[in-house]
C-alpha cells in the first residue's frame, strides 16, 4: 500500500471517449476502477478535481455536446470542482494549480485519458510544481495507435499506456491498482483562505 494522498485527479473521463463504439479500449475496466477510486476519495473527504478537455470545433469533445459531457457527474461537496482545459498539460492556462494548492494538497492520484498524451502531460507538469504524484496502472488507458508512415503494425493501447508510465521516470509512483490508493482528508481548517 502507497502512503495516502490528499486528492483524485481525474483526466478527461468524458463520454466521447469511454462510451459508444468510439471509446477506448479499455474503457470498461476503467471506468469500474476510477468510479471505484472515486467513491473511496469522497467518503475519505479528499479533494477531487476533473478534468474536462474542450476540443475544438466539430471535435468528438467539442464543448457542450454529448460526447463533452463527464462520465462521473460532480458532487456538490466543496470538495469537488471541474476544471475545465484546451492543452494536454491540465495546468496550461488552468486554475489547477492555485486549487491544488488552495486546499493544500501536496500529493495527488492522477487517473483517466489518455494515457500518452493528457495523463502523461499533466502528471509531468504536476511533478516540475513539486506534487507528489501517484498513477496507478489500471487506472489510465488510451487509444490504439496506428502504423507510422512506411510502417505496417501500430502499437496497442495497453502497450502505449505503459510506454506512458514509463517516459514519466522515476519521479511518478507507478502502482498495480486503484485498489492501492489511499486517501487522507484535506483539512479546511488549516487551509489558507478557506472558512
Amino acid at each position: 500500500m502507497t502512503d495516502p494522498v490528499h486528492a483524485l485527479l481525474i483526466i478527461d473521463v468524458q463520454r466521447a471517449f469511454v462510451t459508444g463504439p468510439g471509446a477506448a479500449p479499455a474503457s470498461g475496466p476503467l471506468l469500474g476502477n476510477v468510479g471505484a477510486l472515486l467513491e473511496r476519495a469522497r467518503d475519505a473527504g479528499a479533494l477531487v478535481v476533473q478534468l474536462q478537455n474542450d476540443g475544438p470545433p466539430g471535435a468528438v469533445d467539442e464543448p457542450g455536446g454529448e460526447g463533452w459531457q463527464l462520465y462521473f457527474e460532480a458532487g456538490a461537496s466543496d470538495r469537488e470542482t471541474v476544471i475545465r482545459k484546451s492543452a494536454d498539460d491540465g495546468f496550461d492556462g488552468t486554475p489547477l494549480e492555485e486549487t491544488l494548492r488552495r486546499h493544500g494538497v501536496d500529493r495527488l492520484c492522477v487517473v483517466g485519458l489518455m494515457s500518452e498524451m493528457c495523463v502523461l502531460a499533466t502528471a509531468r507538469s504536476a511533478i516540475e510544481r513539486g506534487f507528489g504524484v501517484v498513477l496507478p496502472h489500471n487506472g489510465h488507458a488510451t487509444f490504439d495507435i496506428g502504423p507510422a508512415p512506411g510502417d505496417s503494425e501500430g502499437v496497442p493501447a495497453a502497450m502505449a499506456s505503459r510506454v506512458a508510465e514509463w517516459a514519466l521516470g522515476d519521479e511518478v509512483e507507478i502502482i498495480t491498482s486503484t485498489t492501492d490508493v489511499s486517501f487522507t482528508p484535506v483539512d479546511w481548517r488549516e487551509t489558507p483562505g478557506h472558512p
